[in-house]
């Protein structure tokens, strides 16, 4: 008898418990994940900061703009989160990347303190230690988010317009023979310059169609006008960095052609 009593107390206990909820209250089950998911993160935007330490720090916490990550110019630099990944940072602005627009919404940025393009028209080389941190940064947030390769990218990639950031000093080539970024086949682009000395280049059709496949935001209008240009110019300080003028020479044009 003292076990039927036991019983029934506990269902008493229960009945009662259900009847004191209240309408619109519930409980969520999370022991069930669905396979069928991905990260929300695509694509990892890197940019410098155009200033200082304290400045950086202060403009990306405190005004409209922001960025998931800040690496400090320090002798051992710092890495301040500013924004958890799972949330917008105002880093990319108006951009476009293989046909994707609002780039925040699906990008983690990463500010180098850097001070970029000088008055006198040189660039601030970035610090080895800076670079063997924002390695560190990447592969940590590539392995969680598995970015593909081509989605690591310049803010200068993704707005060719009105970015030039992170310039033509920073390291693409580094970072892609770790599997941080994409590169192009070497072999191939020396052949295939060799073969626009020989043949002459494409026409402005063609590049602009190869920059597109590439992922960036052109005009497909057959015109070497402004945009244009300032397409192409980010493109060499991706690939080419030691001359970004913006012109279409066989060089470019080989690495674009030769580009996976």
């Amino acid at each position: 008898m003292r076990l039927k009593h036991l019983i029934s107390a506990v269902a008493l206990l229960l009945l009662t418990a259900c009847a004191t909820r209240q309408p619109g209250e519930f409980t969520i089950d999370r022991s069930i994940q669905a396979k069928s998911q991905n990260s929300r993160v695509e694509f990892i935007v890197l940019h410098y900061t155009a200033t200082g330490n304290e400045a950086s720090l202060k403009i990306l916490s405190q005004q409209n703009v922001s960025s998931h990550y800040l690496v400090t110019s320090a002798p051992e630099p710092l890495v301040y989160q500013l924004v958890d990944e799972s949330r917008r940072a105002w880093h990319a602005g108006n951009s476009e990347w293989f046909g994707r627009t609002d780039m925040n919404s699906g990008s983690i940025g990463i500010e180098i303190v850097n001070h970029g393009r000088k008055d006198d028209g040189t660039w601030e080389p970035y610090t080895a230690a800076q670079i063997a941190v924002v390695s560190a940064l990447l592969k940590d947030i590539v392995a969680r988010h598995q970015i593909k390769p081509f989605n690591i990218v310049g803010h200068s990639d993704i707005a060719p317009q009105r970015k030039i950031d992170p310039g033509p000093l920073f390291p693409w080539k580094q970072l892609a023979q770790q599997g941080l970024g994409r590169w192009y086949d070497e072999n191939k682009a020396r052949a295939y310059e060799q073969e626009f000395l020989r043949s002459g280049l494409p026409d402005m059709n063609w590049v602009q169609a190869e920059l597109q496949r590439a992922g960036y935001i052109i005009p497909r209008n057959g015109e070497q006008g402004k945009a244009t240009k300032n397409v192409i110019a980010a493109f060499q300080m991706h690939y080419r960095p030691s001359l970004h003028d913006g012109v279409p020479d066989a060089e470019t044009l080989a690495i674009l052609k030769a580009l996976p």
